[in-house]
């Protein structure tokens, strides 16, 4: 079958925000009006297309070259994002005040044609590409962009978002080391990360942490208490902790704050349970501090800046090329292709074998295992 030339391709910026989708989305502008392309930006992941008159302006907005002017240093996205919409899950609301989740892909292909789009890029992690990988295999031109803080998406060595929210933590944690030493305190400092514990593992590092928890080291709270007890003794008088929000007691389970409909459950709250036990055990005050959305805002740095305008040019020469159903992937020093399907078949954790771990423990770093 001859493919189609395109006249006009849709962005798309899905799931939690993250530094860089700004630049993603100038540099897919701006390489797809140098191939004399129309470029349009669906509000909020699909919600623009799927329910288009919560959108007064417009579910689907022109994007020119003044539309872009001037983005690559905000973070958030222009175009908006959601958590909870879903096509292939949509949550439509009951009259007793349930909701039931809906099936809305094809309904969205069928729009998505009927606006004479072409060809989507989809920015987003896990979720979104598996969106998008969906949308593929029922006709759709897709390339996906990764994004996200967390840096849990496989086949890239690394998502933008994830060195602006690691730079972020570890200024907050070279502040908290002089508190901490001031009040002699054990500072429990809370970073994202459901089941990968890359922000907590490289910003604690780089933060010079005593204590790093991760979701994939099971921790012993008595090896933690013992850390501080021996620091105290060696006459080192406070500690700061660093524990990713999924981390998780061995035998335990997640700390989970609630969940709303139509998204995963909200994790949160293990610092601060955390901080309750190492009080008990240790007779040391300790605080918390949750970083939480802080990782996710402001501006990214260059290195993000970088990445995202490299991948948002290489998702427009990919649909120049005739690619579909592919990721657009960093491979230092080059950005290459993945197929969507493989970069979507499991989450990227942290390798226990990996030398930024071994560094960790050689370096004194507890793991409460």
């Amino acid at each position: 079958v001859p493919i189609q030339p395109i006249r006009k391709i849709a962005i798309s910026t899905g799931g939690g925000d993250a530094p860089g989708l700004n630049a993603v989305i100038r540099a897919v502008v701006l390489a797809a009006l140098q191939k004399g392309w129309e470029c349009h930006g669906i509000r909020d992941g699909y919600n623009g297309l799927l329910d288009p008159t919560a959108y007064p302006e417009g579910g689907v907005v022109p994007l020119t070259r003044a539309s872009v002017a001037g983005i690559t240093h905000l973070g958030g996205t222009i175009l908006g994002t959601t958590n909870r919409g879903n096509p292939a899950r949509f949550p439509v609301p009951q009259p007793d005040g349930s909701y039931v989740e809906v099936d809305r892909t094809d309904e969205l292909v069928e729009r998505f044609q009927a606006a004479g789009l072409d060809a989507l890029v989809t920015v987003g992690g896990d979720g979104s590409l598996s969106i998008g990988y969906l949308l593929a295999r029922k006709g759709l031109r897709v390339v996906g962009v990764p994004k996200t803080i967390d840096n849990d998406l496989d086949r890239t060595f690394m998502t933008f978002g994830f060195d602006t929210a690691v730079s972020f933590a570890t200024e907050c944690l070279d502040r908290l080391h002089t508190t901490a030493a001031s009040h002699r305190r054990v500072m429990v400092v809370e970073v994202m990360g459901r089941y990968a514990g890359w922000i907590a593992l490289h910003s604690g590092l780089a933060g010079n942490a005593d204590v790093i928890l991760i979701p994939e080291i099971p921790y012993d709270v008595e090896k933690v208490a013992e850390t501080i007890r021996a620091r105290q003794r060696n006459g080192r008088t406070y500690t700061v902790v660093v524990v990713a929000e999924g981390a998780r007691e061995v035998g335990g389970d997640f700390t989970v704050q609630g969940r709303a409909v139509g998204q995963a459950e909200r994790l949160g709250g293990v610092g601060e349970k955390l901080a309750r036990q190492l009080e008990e055990r240790t007779g040391k005050e300790a605080r918390t501090v949750v970083l939480g959305h802080l990782l996710r805002g402001g501006s990214p740095t260059s290195f993000d800046r970088l990445v995202a305008l490299r991948f948002g040019a290489a998702a427009v020469r990919a649909l120049d090329e005739g690619q579909s159903a592919v990721m657009v992937s960093l491979a230092p020093p080059t950005v290459r292709y993945e197929p969507l399907k493989e970069a979507v078949r499991r989450m990227k954790t942290v390798n226990l074998d990996s030398d930024t771990i071994e560094t960790a423990r050689e370096l004194g770093i507890c793991f409460g295992d």
